[in-house]
């Protein structure tokens, strides 16, 4: 190793959304062990004290407030001479409730997050990862995105919008020698899971409340997922190459599904959901009840 090698600062890299239980959490731990300066953010620091203990850099950070980015965009710009490598948007959110149920405030809420924050973020750091000469940015998105999900279409859409903006923002982006790639997420182990929701009284999707609070539970404690640590490890090798996937499709169930989604028919997969989320037995219990009026 040459002299100047020995002496050249780390690679620099900001994750969003690293509260503890969560992979934006494991990725910043993991970035570390590779050598990388991190900034782990998010909105509650007492949540990222495990990370400050551990020797990461803990910004305050929220991706839905324009200030609050601007001011970790400069804090950052402070502390590496105006220069970023790597940023990765995880910060995220869910709202698992049938589409004639939705709340519109709680979905705009969801966007906020879920892609407007992305968009955000992108604008304000990206004069930094230009800067370094070698930026990168990582979107973590979902399988939630490339298939009809039932009882998540807010979700769904998010991601979904999400993996289209990033395939814009990969063009937009090339002449200024940034890397942009989709992470395709499967089932993985964290916190984001929502257990707290019920169908309310007058839902349509009563007659088979029972699939749906199954199914609340079954994602939170999902024993396929692999672990956010094996997911970190997977992310951040595909960060660490000089030239990354467009789109990195990783964690439980994320193979399948692109199987899915690049080979079946979308009624065959209309079919596979419906039989999974209980619908195809409301469809019966619905025609019985026509019969009996």
């Amino acid at each position: 190793m040459s002299k100047n090698q020995m002496s050249s600062p780390p690679k620099t890299v900001l994750i969003t959304g690293c509260s503890a239980g969560g992979i934006g959490h494991a990725l910043a731990l993991e970035f570390k062990v590779k050598g990388y300066r991190v900034f782990a953010t998010a909105r509650n620091p007492k949540s990222m004290k495990h990370l400050s203990e551990k020797g990461i850099e803990t910004l305050v950070l929220d991706v839905t407030k324009e200030d609050s980015i601007r001011e970790a965009r400069d804090k950052v710009a402070e502390l590496t001479g105006g220069k970023l490598n790597v940023l990765i948007n995880n910060a995220g959110a869910t709202y698992p409730v049938p589409s004639t149920d939705i709340e519109i405030a709680e979905a705009k809420k969801l966007f906020d997050v879920n892609l407007f924050g992305v968009m955000a973020m992108v604008k304000e750091f990206v004069h930094l990862l230009i800067a370094s000469q070698d930026g990168r940015i990582l979107n973590i998105g979902s399988v939630a995105g490339t298939i009809n999900l039932p009882f998540g279409s807010v979700y769904n859409a998010t991601k979904a919008a999400l993996h289209s903006y990033g395939d814009t923002l990969r063009v937009e982006l090339a002449p200024f020698g940034i890397q942009v790639t989709t992470v395709v997420t499967g089932g993985v182990k964290s916190n984001i899971a929502r257990t707290d929701l019920t169908l309310p009284a007058d839902s349509l999707y009563q007659p088979i409340a029972a699939y749906y609070d199954y199914r609340l539970k079954s994602t939170s404690e999902n024993s396929n997922a692999v672990s956010a640590e094996d997911y970190a490890r997977r992310v951040v090798k595909e960060a660490l190459k000089s030239k990354q996937k467009i789109w990195l499709w990783t964690a439980a169930s994320s193979t399948m599904v692109w199987f899915f989604v690049t080979f079946l028919p979308k009624r065959v997969i209309d079919n596979i959901m419906s039989s999974m989320f209980g619908l195809s037995e409301l469809a019966k219990k619905f025609k019985a009840k026509k019969k009996a009026d």
